[in-house]
């Protein structure tokens, strides 16, 4: 990834984007630590996709703001999460809880005056592709979870939107 052009902030969802499971049905909060890894209330243990962590280390390097966009129903499990990842100082701003997307990056637009135009997103679901598409935020689906080659792809089709 070679060009200067680069969004201003790089929206993630969660649920199948970042980790592979609907952190409301398939994991039962609270989280804890358990020797080497996070665990659920009993005793399953939580994983991310592989390449997550680097993704989100991968955007530091390059300075770019990142946000959170999660439409599900369990914000504290979700909040807990993030900050046992140790991602919690990755996310300038997070918008968890239920209802349409485009509330959320309404609100990343009003908290951080960067333009729609001027975000990157990336989700695992086509109507919120859809949705954002339209207020001109550069939207990737995600189908495996979040990969440096997905970024990169992000990065690059941004880049290409804005020369």
């Amino acid at each position: 990834m070679t060009s200067k052009i680069l969004p201003k902030l790089v929206v993630f969802d969660l649920d199948y984007t970042l980790w592979p499971f609907w952190i409301d049905t398939h994991v039962t909060p609270p989280f804890h630590k358990d020797k080497n890894s996070i665990v659920d209330l009993h005793g399953k243990k939580v994983n991310t996709y592989k390449e997550s962590t680097l993704v989100l280390q991968k955007l530091v390097e390059l300075k770019c703001d990142m946000a959170v966009a999660s439409r599900t129903s369990e914000i504290d499990g979700a909040n807990q999460l993030i900050k046992l990842l140790g991602w919690e100082s990755h996310f300038k701003y997070k918008e968890i809880y239920p209802g349409c997307k485009v509330t959320h990056f309404k609100q990343f637009h009003e908290l951080s005056n960067v333009k729609y135009e001027d975000m990157l997103f990336f989700d695992d679901e086509h109507r919120n592709i859809i949705d954002l598409s339209k207020l001109n935020v550069t939207c990737i689906l995600v189908e495996n979870g979040m990969t440096l080659q997905l970024l990169n792809e992000g990065l690059r089709q941004f880049a290409e939107k804005h020369k």
